[in-house]
């Protein structure tokens, strides 16, 4: 029984580590982002150019998640990440707009 219980715990502690991380935003973006956002290539922002990002991010996360979830230029709709939330979309984008702590 203990055994049981230890391991039903270690799977809920699991699980719950994973939907945390899913939902932070430096997670999403290596899981989705990093590929294009990390370069710049086929005209990304580069995450934490905060100069890159000014301009997308004066006009509203509305607008922002509009352009992730519709796709955008080279970027893809949903931003090769199907399965992200617009909280998740919302973390990434957060977190590619700033500038990156040392």
């Amino acid at each position: 029984m203990m055994k049981r219980t230890l391991l039903m715990t270690a799977t809920a502690a699991s699980l719950f580590t994973l939907g945390a991380q899913a939902a932070d935003g430096e997670a999403v973006y290596n899981k989705s982002c990093m590929f294009c956002h990390a370069s710049g290539v086929g005209g990304a922002p580069r995450a934490h150019d905060e100069a890159a990002w000014k301009s997308l991010m004066d006009k509203g996360m509305p607008t922002m998640l509009k352009a992730v979830k519709e796709g955008k230029g080279n970027m893809p709709p949903n931003a090769m990440c199907g399965s992200c939330t617009d909280e998740e979309f919302k973390a990434s984008i957060e977190f590619m707009a700033k500038k990156k702590q040392k």
